[in-house]
């Protein structure tokens, strides 16, 4: 199979993060690309149909209408399933079907890719080496999990862009084991935390990622288990001065939303928080130094570096609270969000609303333990009730179980079942300056919720 035989591709659920960024770069490309999904309604705005439709995309209402005769290829989201109608009429027509990830593995192997894999932060790492490479001249594509500020400044969706180097970025995904389809030219491994899936298959199906990379193989060395994966430390990078690596990360300061660090004794700035974030540059200084990129070069585009949708984004100040609202959504990503907020402000009130029944009851243990860890006496964690997406799911957990769970462990822990009651709920919790930070992931309205806390300050 290869991705040159199709021609005109229909996606059904072409408003989802992951399908829109396909279809763009395949509009990109030339071919001629069309969409459902079942958030486009008649007569109803709607933000993201407007920006497909501004890149040529014909959008459809998820009714079969958009599926002809004409149709090369069909791609489906793993949440759509083969009863929906367009499926249906897909299978009637003989028109090939393939899962959204199938399509990624034939792009990739299309062009010469960096595949960015990981736990965590492979959206922000996939940002920072698109915007060295860019900012080095070397033209490249992304396909991402998340809108990159400087693309959506450009009044498109940012999460993908067609360049005319011969080098694409992609996020390797490990939560539906997809990650094992790609043969990138480069495969960096970022980390590995206990996510969606126990330890030992996630080592396994990390394992075959770094098996099918066709080059160079690069891992974070202060990561334990990544280390673990490494095939030649000299391609590595790592945190810590006594840890054998190629790429060593020193002297990291935060100052408010700015962190400076050192890598191989070159001095990099940037306005972002945390150092969570400086491996995520180091990873993305790593590949792009391997590319032929000087130190100087990776520090001088990272210096303009704006950040990605809803990774540590800054809605605004008001009433001496500064508002920031991040997609962390396991422990580690959870963990490590509240830790960066900590030098901006004496007190970070922190808000969660896990996602999903199954995944809330798994990772239980590790949510506990790991915000406990990082809370001050002064910080606070409150919770809303796990968002539930439909399905079949067991009910039997509850947000507030964490939340007693890290109340016995001597932390200032709440719950407060109705988010929209959250604002009314912590005002006589806020003492100048506080940072409020709200995490979540998966629930589409949470934009619009960040902004009416906003509003509620």
């Amino acid at each position: 199979m290869n991705i040159n035989q199709y021609q005109n591709i229909f996606f059904i659920g072409v408003a989802g993060t992951g399908m829109s960024a396909i279809a763009q770069y395949l509009q990109g490309i030339g071919k001629n690309v069309s969409g459902s999904d079942r958030y486009f309604l008649p007569d109803t705005p709607n933000e993201t149909k407007e920006k497909l439709e501004a890149e040529g995309i014909q959008c459809f209402l998820q009714d079969g209408s958009g599926i002809t005769s004409e149709t090369d290829l069909v791609v489906v989201s793993t949440a759509i399933e083969n009863t929906v109608f367009e499926v249906q009429k897909a299978n009637e027509l003989n028109i090939p079907i393939l899962k959204r990830s199938q399509v990624l593995a034939l792009i990739a192997d299309s062009k010469k890719t960096i595949a960015v894999g990981g736990t965590s932060g492979k959206s922000t790492t996939s940002a920072m080496i698109f915007d060295i490479l860019q900012y080095a001249g070397l033209e490249p594509s992304i396909i991402s999990g998340a809108g990159l500020t400087s693309i959506i400044r450009e009044g498109k969706i940012g999460n993908a862009k067609v360049g005319k180097g011969e080098w694409l970025v992609i996020e390797a995904d490990e939560s539906d084991g997809s990650i094992v389809q790609y043969h990138p030219e480069i495969g960096l491994l970022l980390n590995i935390d206990k996510d969606h899936q126990e330890i030992d298959e996630l080592m396994k199906i990390f394992g075959t990622f770094r098996d099918n990379t066709k080059g160079l193989f690069i891992t974070n060395r202060s990561n334990r288990l990544a280390a673990e994966l490494s095939t030649n430390a000299d391609n590595d990078f790592a945190v810590d001065k006594l840890t054998k690596a190629g790429f060593i990360g020193t002297d990291f300061v935060q100052n408010g939303l700015e962190i400076q660090f050192s890598v191989n004794g070159t001095k990099i700035k940037m306005n972002t928080v945390g150092k969570h974030n400086m491996e995520n540059a180091l990873a993305s200084i790593a590949v792009a130094h391997r590319l032929g990129v000087s130190f100087q070069t990776c520090a001088d585009a990272l210096i303009h570096y704006e950040g990605i949708y809803r990774r540590h984004q800054i809605i605004g100040e008001k009433n001496g609270v500064l508002l920031i609202d991040d997609y962390a959504h396991n422990p580690a990503k959870c963990a490590a969000s509240i830790s960066a907020c900590q030098p901006i402000a004496p007190k970070v009130i922190a808000w969660f609303q896990p996602h999903g029944y199954g995944p809330t009851r798994f990772l239980r243990k590790d949510f506990v333990e790991e915000i406990a860890a990082v809370l001050r006496p002064e910080d606070e964690i409150w919770m809303s009730e796990i968002f539930y997406a439909g399905g079949t799911a067991v009910k039997d957990i509850s947000a507030n179980d964490l939340i007693e769970d890290i109340k016995l462990l001597g932390k200032n822990a709440f719950f407060v079942e109705n988010r929209n009651d959250l604002v009314e709920a912590i005002k006589l919790h806020i003492s100048e300056p506080t940072v409020l930070l709200l995490m979540g992931a998966r629930d589409p309205g949470l934009e619009v919720f960040a902004k009416e806390v906003f509003e509620k300050l």
